[in-house]
């Protein structure tokens, strides 16, 4: 027994001495000027400031060491000149922008943000900014009984994260999700918190295992780090929407992704044959249900090795790619970063002479189980392996494939950790670090390789590349799924805020598996599921192997004509999601949104997780639980239009809305506009029609925004935006718009149609300062103009 040994007096069994107890960084000795901004040299440690922006502050700490102003790869801003006052007395310091002041106190150093009025944003108490002797790093914020807390990236739970504790190591959680399950996929360490409608964020550089703790204290919260420095950025709002602006100038934004990216996306684990995906195609050929992806899961491989096709079931996957694409289909291939140890494989004969593999510090390479059986990983914290893992993405673009799927790339390996060793050192770049320091960043730096190897070898169109692990600055190169979730309704409830808080992050370009990945679903709830999954950024139905088939035809005709029409409805909304994934590409904002991002003053909105929005005047309120056909609904402000029925609901209440099986609760918000084209099977437009929901009263301003959808070519402004204005009174309304159209881009169309809904009898239509009489339809009245 140990017990008997020695061991029963070795010194980590005093828990306190091997921790060690929080020593505080303690008063200002003295102040240096640095890098543009200010160094505090304090008892135990310096703490440097920089402003990023005028509106986003910047604090560095290492321990007892000169703060070391690197940032990890999820950080692209460059410091920019701000104009900063300081103002210097015995106990204090002021630095003061246009949009905010950082207050530091120096006995002992405490700092608080305040706004140029003195409203206090965020400030420390009795503990500020700390430390560990055994290299935790930590920092203690004041908690005001109105903090709302939302982001966090991937979690699950309600939408307000108020009394949670969260840790950031990504790791593979293949059992059952709940509330309670963390960490998962992805590790953004991001919050934004929400106070009375005013809005601030921090975000934490640390890709080691952080900690975010807003549960254990009822007046304080905390975010630590098990190693690294302390890094973190504030960003002092005031809106919510200016809080993601400012993160995402920080950390990225998305790239417009191919339309066909937005289409409806078939998998399984797996489709097994080059026979069954021909079938599979052919079958949505048939029924008429849109389809623009089928996935590829591992099983299309050579026993597994990424860069191979298995020649007895995919005996010719050119010609399959080929064929699929004539028919508007792109196949997208799994591409895990376990490479199979194989003296005679290419790949991996290549990693190990061009010392590509992640290795311990005495130069053996570290070999892991994943699903090749005994498999090297790249090390992506090396630019020259990023290079090399992305040319071999040309082994896919060859055959005509565009988009790519990564998973397992947490990295997920198949032992006690689930991860690698994390004594394992990564070159980094030449700052040699453990794989303990940098454990988060492998999913953002295996997708930046993707991401980029893809987009050099498809000489002009977008890639695309959908990822289960990342960091903050993922949505630079992917689309993040929710991962393993199950075929429960609770797991259908716990998707919208978890895709909510995601898009709160950063990420817009996010779904989960619809239907549920795992057990079998039903065919109610896979209907339930799909009418939701309509109005997902990421729209992909995925199950398991061993599981029922979940095609939208496996239950019964009845279920099948509503998730048909469903889908159908996901392609004539593409113009208006389009729209919104170009509002996140240019600004970071979500587009699938919770109400109080757009409602911040409404506190009827703050904890709302079962509702949201598409953009700033859609409301979906589905229907999920079993044999339900009744919900209440909260309104905002305003006035909302059933979509369907055309019944009106009065705003800044709840309303019991009744919904049949084959129908979403869904509204728009009277006075505005959504863009929408007619029924088709794949996602090139040959038609727009603007969707007007006439009030009598209010103005609402909006774009439409469509380019090529295949290509770069939108980064040198070949594209249309529409800007869109709309005057609402008793006897008109009156609508202007401007088509910004900087490069000529030959539009798929000329003109397009608006179409009224909901005109009172004496109103009059008039478009850019003309008159209009138009045509009437079932849907109202129908004018149609040239742009």
């Amino acid at each position: 027994m140990l017990e008997d040994t020695s061991f029963a007096i070795h010194p980590g069994q005093n828990q306190a001495m091997e921790n060690g107890s929080y020593r505080d960084v303690g008063t200002v000795k003295s102040i240096q000027k640095r890098d543009g901004g200010l160094t505090f040299i304090c008892d135990e440690a310096d703490i440097h400031l920089q402003f990023y922006r005028s509106d986003i502050v910047r604090v560095v700490m290492n321990q007892r060491d000169i703060p070391d102003l690197e940032s990890t790869p999820a950080v692209v801003a460059a410091l920019e000149s701000v104009n900063v006052g300081i103002e210097e007395t015995d106990s204090r310091v002021l630095l003061t922008t246009n949009r905010l002041v950082v207050s530091v106190s120096k006995q002992p150093f405490r700092l608080s943000v305040l706004t140029p009025d003195g409203q206090v944003i965020v400030s420390e108490g009795d503990r500020g900014i700390g430390f560990k002797e055994n290299g935790e790093v930590i920092c203690y914020k004041k908690m005001e009984p109105e903090d709302r807390f939302y982001g966090f990236g991937e979690k699950s739970g309600f939408l307000d994260k108020r009394g949670e504790t969260y840790t950031m190591w990504n790791t593979d959680v293949y059992a059952p999700h709940n509330p309670e399950t963390d960490p998962l996929y992805q590790s953004i360490p991001y919050f934004m918190a929400l106070r009375n409608g005013r809005a601030y964020g921090i975000y934490f550089d640390n890709p080691s295992k952080t900690t975010f703790d807003m549960k254990t204290e009822q007046e304080v919260y905390s975010f630590k780090g098990d190693s690294g420095k302390l890094d973190y950025y504030v960003f002092a709002g005031e809106g919510p929407k200016d809080v993601i602006e400012q993160y995402t100038h920080i950390t990225g934004r998305m790239p417009l992704p191919p339309k066909w990216a937005i289409g409806y996306h078939q998998s399984r684990y797996s489709y097994e044959s080059e026979e069954e995906v021909r079938a599979l195609a052919n079958t949505f050929k048939e029924k008429g249900i849109p389809l623009d992806v089928i996935y590829l899961d591992i099983h299309y491989m050579d026993e597994y090795r990424v860069f191979t096709f298995d020649k007895d079931r995919f005996p010719n996957p050119k010609k399959l790619v080929q064929d699929l694409r004539e028919e508007g289909i792109r196949v997208v291939p799994i591409v895990d970063p376990g490479v199979k140890k194989d003296p005679e494989y290419p790949a991996y004969q290549e990693g190990v002479r061009n010392d590509h593999f992640c290795k311990y510090l005495e130069g053996d390479i570290y070999f892991g189980d994943v699903w090749p059986g005994t498999s090297a990983f790249p090390d992506f914290t090396d630019e020259r392996t990023q290079e090399w893992w992305g040319n071999w993405h040309q082994f896919y673009t060859e055959l005509g494939i565009e988009g790519i799927w990564n998973d397992m790339n947490e990295p997920a390996v198949f032992n006690e950790t689930k991860t690698m060793d994390t004594s394992v050192i990564h070159k980094n770049d030449g700052d040699p670090k453990t794989h303990r320091q940098l454990h988060n960043l492998y999913g953002l730096l295996m997708g930046k390789a993707t991401y980029e190897g893809m987009e050099r070898n498809l000489n002009g169109k977008r890639p695309f590349l959908l990822t289960r692990a990342g960091f903050a600055g993922v949505q630079r190169y992917a689309s993040v799924w929710t991962g393993d979730n199950r075929s429960f309704w609770e797991h259908l409830q716990m998707s919208l805020p978890m895709c909510m808080n995601l898009g709160l992050s950063g990420v817009a370009f996010t779904g989960p598996d619809v239907g549920g990945f795992a057990h079998d679903t039903n065919g109610e709830l896979l209907t339930r599921w799909t009418q939701v999954g309509a109005f997902t950024p990421y729209f992909r139905n995925h199950s398991a192997i061993g599981t029922l088939y979940q095609e939208p035809w496996q239950f019964g005709e009845e279920y099948e004509a509503i998730m048909k029409r469903y889908i159908e409805l996901r392609y004539e909304w593409l113009p208006q999601l389009y729209s919104l994934f170009h509002e996140a590409h240019t600004k970071g904002l979500p587009i699938m949104r919770p109400l109080m991002l757009e409602y911040p003053r409404d506190a009827k909105t703050y904890a709302i997780h079962d509702q949201f929005m598409i953009g700033d005047n859609t409301l979906i309120a589905p229907i999920m639980q079993p044999e339900v056909t009744d919900r209440a609904v909260y309104f905002p402000e305003g006035e909302w239009i059933d979509y369907f029925s055309g019944k009106v609901y009065e705003g800044g209440t709840t309303h019991l809305v009744h919904a049949e099986l084959d129908t979403l609760p869904l509204f728009i918000k009277r006075g505005t506009l959504i863009a929408q084209s007619p029924i088709r099977t794949k996602t090139e437009q040959k038609e727009l029609e603007l969707h007007v929901y006439a009030h009598t009263k209010g103005s609402y301003n909006t774009s439409v925004y469509d380019d090529d959808g295949e290509t770069t070519n939108y980064y040198s402004g070949e594209a249309m935006k529409l800007n869109l204005s709309i005057q609402c009174k008793d006897h008109q309304i009156a609508i202007s718009y401007r088509n910004d159209n900087e490069m000529e881009w030959p539009l798929p169309y000329k003109k397009c149609s608006f179409i009224l809904h909901g005109l009172v009898d004496d109103q009059q239509v008039w478009v850019n300062g003309e008159r209009q009489s138009g045509v009437w339809t079932e849907q109202g009245l129908k004018v149609e103009v040239t742009i």
